[in-house]
């Protein structure tokens, strides 16, 4: 197995917009003050930058800020509205991925949740399918559930660029669909989803293959 790269090193990866002129700070360092903060539990630009102050020359140069200073609101302000988001989120899902292959995993979870406070006036919340490792606590990937589309159809995408092999993929009833579990099959994983009434010729086929089953224990109803 690979050696895992450390959070500087897959966030080294990501592009930086901004011309070469005028540049303060490295981007891996901001964007490991970002990530760190937001572990910390700051929830605003506002609060990242009062992380890195708090915590004066010491974190500064652990991030690898050159000048001792971490970035202000309005640094970070500009940075993110040009920052490539899809390669960020895809350094940190390959942060995370080496992180969990040292410790062993087995079960990620599809679910989908509309992001808290991204409505805008009558303009609907950014709508986002998440794969979360509940032995990481973590988001590996996560796709953008498009107005035109569902989270049936984004799940699919999703289970394209996903390590599912040797693994357990657990859903809602949402993904109950038989090409959803197709797909995790030939990719060499297994499946955990609900099914209900709404697919009651399912369910009936379910009952019936495990109602002669001694081996089988059902749930109380």
């Amino acid at each position: 197995m690979s050696e895992a790269l450390s959070l500087l090193e897959e966030l080294a990866t990501v592009p930086d917009p901004r011309s070469r002129k005028g540049r303060l700070h490295p981007l891996p360092a901001i964007l490991s003050l970002t990530v760190v903060a937001t572990l910390a539990g700051c929830k605003s630009l506002d609060a990242i930058a009062q992380f890195g102050r708090d915590r004066g020359t010491a974190l500064a140069h652990a991030l690898g800020f050159t000048r001792g200073k971490t970035p202000n609101k309005s640094c970070l302000s500009k940075l993110f509205r040009r920052l490539d988001v899809a390669a960020l989120e895809e350094a940190l899902g390959r942060w995370i991925l080496g992180r969990l292959q040292h410790y062993g995993w087995d079960a990620i979870a599809i679910d989908g949740k509309t992001a808290r406070g991204s409505a805008d006036g009558d303009l609907p919340g950014v709508h986002l399918l998440t794969a979360y490792v509940p032995a990481a606590a973590a988001v590996l990937k996560q796709v953008r559930v498009d107005a035109k589309t569902n989270e049936h159809k984004a799940a699919l995408k999703l289970l394209g660029v996903l390590p599912v092999g040797g693994k357990v993929v657990t859903g809602d009833a949402m993904f109950t669909h038989r090409d959803f579990a197709q797909e995790v099959r030939d990719q060499g994983g297994d499946y955990l989803l609900i099914v209900k009434d709404n697919q009651p010729q399912l369910k009936a086929q379910i009952q019936a293959a495990l109602h002669d089953d001694a081996d089988f224990s059902p749930l109380p109803a």
